[in-house]
């Protein structure tokens, strides 16, 4: 993805990609039982909507962020259905699903030369959309994993997660601490947090509320944010 289309890492990257994951959360449910499309039939679809975004992307003359944000909801929509897929079809366990992904994303980012954007951002070439599929893949699996394997609940689980996200955040903002390893890290806990937040928002209101809801918070978001950047680059 060309380097202008992706956007800097700040307080506002992680709030739309923290809300992006309880969107993407409900979408990965939305296609498996609204459309009653399944955990596997669903990603033929899903994939090739990403590789669509990502070809017309490298062909696009004009500046945007929304297709880096098109294409976080798509991979995070196909992580949500390949977990459940897992655990549920596939009946593995969570502990082998999780050492599963955990080593796999080890492995994918200890691949080649890690390199990062002037905005912080990792370079995202392929292996960047790959590392974000398995990261959260693996987010899905450890918030179901809290709930059905330690029984503590969705709400205390969500509650949980938060409190962890904001640790890790808090950690991030430390110059010290601010290692590419720590994204990756973030990105897991993220997609933790907002499967136990998605799953709360559709047993609490319904599912297809709940995705239009986080879909339309999202986008809000996510435009909140860019207006505000464009009006700070305009003022500098």
């Amino acid at each position: 993805m060309q380097s202008r289309n992706t956007p800097p890492i700040d307080a506002g990257y992680w709030a739309a990609i923290s809300i992006a994951s309880i969107f993407g959360a409900n979408c990965g449910d939305f296609v498996s039982k609204i459309l009653h499309m399944g955990h596997w039939r669903g990603l033929l679809p899903v994939a090739l909507g990403l590789i669509a975004v990502l070809s017309l992307e490298r062909r696009s003359k004009s500046a945007t962020v929304a297709w880096y944000w098109l294409a976080i909801i798509l991979v995070r929509t196909a992580a949500t259905n390949l977990a459940d897929l897992s655990t549920h079809d596939f009946k593995l366990g969570f502990g082998v699903v999780i050492a599963g992904l955990a080593a796999l994303l080890v492995g994918v980012l200890s691949f080649g030369r890690t390199a990062a954007q002037a905005s912080g951002l990792p370079d995202t070439n392929t292996r960047y959309w790959i590392a974000m599929l398995i990261a959260g893949t693996l987010g899905t699996a450890a918030g179901d994993g809290l709930v059905d394997v330690l029984h503590i609940g969705l709400p205390l689980a969500s509650a949980l997660m938060v409190v962890v996200l904001a640790g890790v955040l808090a950690l991030r903002s430390r110059p010290m601490f601010a290692v590419p390893a720590l994204y990756w890290v973030t990105i897991v806990v993220v997609r933790t947090a907002g499967t136990n937040l998605g799953d709360l928002s559709a047993h609490s209101i319904g599912l297809a509320p709940s995705t239009a809801l986080s879909a339309v918070v999202f986008v809000a978001t996510v435009g909140l944010w860019q207006r505000r950047r464009n009006t700070g680059l305009a003022r500098a």
